[in-house]
C-alpha cells in the first residue's frame, strides 16, 4: 500500500474477547491485497480485542467503495463465526 493516498480512514471493531478479534481479524487477511484497485487500498491489524482496517483511496468514491467492501468483509466474517459457536 502506497503513503501517498489524498484520504484515509481506519474502520476499528471492537469484541468482546481477543480470541474473537482474532478470529476475525484472521478471516480478514486474506483478502489484504485481493480487492485492492488502481485508487484503494486496504490493511487489517488487531490489537488486543480489536481489529483495525486502514483504507486509503485517491478520491472520495474509490474511500466510499472501500469503506463499504471492508465493513462488509467483517460482517460477514462476524457472522460466519457466530454461525460456527466460536465467541
Amino acid at each position: 500500500m502506497t503513503a501517498t493516498r489524498a484520504h484515509e480512514t481506519v474502520l476499528t471493531f471492537s469484541y468482546p474477547s481477543e480470541r474473537r478479534a482474532r478470529l476475525v481479524g484472521d478471516a480478514l487477511e486474506p483478502e489484504v491485497g485481493e480487492i485492492d484497485d488502481a485508487r484503494s487500498a486496504a490493511t487489517v491489524a488487531r490489537d488486543g480485542d480489536a481489529v483495525r482496517v486502514r483504507v486509503v483511496a485517491d478520491d472520495l468514491v474509490a474511500l466510499r467503495a472501500g469503506i463499504n467492501s471492508w465493513s462488509r468483509l467483517v460482517e460477514v466474517a462476524e457472522r460466519v463465526g457466530a454461525a460456527g459457536g466460536r465467541q
